[in-house]
Parts: C-alpha cells; sequence; structure tokens
C-alpha cells in the first residue's frame, strides 16, 4: 500500500493545551488515521519548518483526505502538508518503465 509523509504546525491554542494538559499526540494521530481506514506507521516531534511529521499508509491518497479535513478543521493544526513515497523498489520500477517508453517522448526543442 502507499506510504504518505504528513507534515503540520500546532497553533498556538494547542501549544497552550498541550502544557496546560500534556497527551501523547502520537496516540491522537494513531487514532485517526485508524479511524479513516489507514495504519500510522510513525509520528514524530520535529524542530524546523514543522512541528510534527506522521508516516502514514492508506489504500489511496483519497483515502487519506478525510483525516486530513478532521485535523485541519479542529483549528488545532495549519500549513498541513502530504507528499507521496516511494519505496527504493517502487522508484527502481518508474525507472524501468521510464526506459521503456522514453523513446514515445518528443520534447518541443527538438
Amino acid at each position: 500500500m502507499p506510504l504518505f509523509v504528513t507534515t503540520g504546525c500546532y497553533t498556538a491554542t494547542s501549544a497552550k493545551g498541550m502544557i496546560d494538559n500534556p497527551s501523547n499526540r502520537e496516540q491522537a494521530a494513531r487514532g485517526i488515521m485508524e479511524a479513516a481506514g489507514g495504519k500510522l506507521h510513525s509520528f514524530y516531534v520535529t524542530t524546523g519548518e514543522t512541528d510534527w511529521m506522521a508516516i502514514t499508509e492508506f489504500n489511496d491518497g483519497a483515502d487519506l483526505m478525510p483525516a486530513l479535513l478532521v485535523i485541519g478543521a479542529s483549528g488545532a493544526v495549519s500549513n498541513v502538508k502530504t507528499v507521496r513515497a516511494y519505496t527504493g523498489a517502487e522508484f527502481k520500477a518508474a525507472q524501468e518503465k521510464a526506459g521503456t517508453i522514453a523513446s514515445t517522448y518528443k520534447p518541443p526543442a527538438k
């Protein structure tokens, strides 16, 4: 199944809530991802441009969307971004396919 890497930032309201009432955010992330039909592989609190990162597995990106809508609508997070992650084997297969179809492409500059 496809893997997805999602990152985001906590809002100031969330930060205050976590200070006032500490909670395990990995459990919260796991709960919403499983409710949407996916699997949370890992969850990290991060430094830098984002505050957290989740690596999930879903049948399709469209299956992940309901969870992201719920998270975003909560007002607890902002700047949520998701990218599809490919394994080394998946990327190798893409390279092999590219080799078989490369001759069909005619670039505009030639």
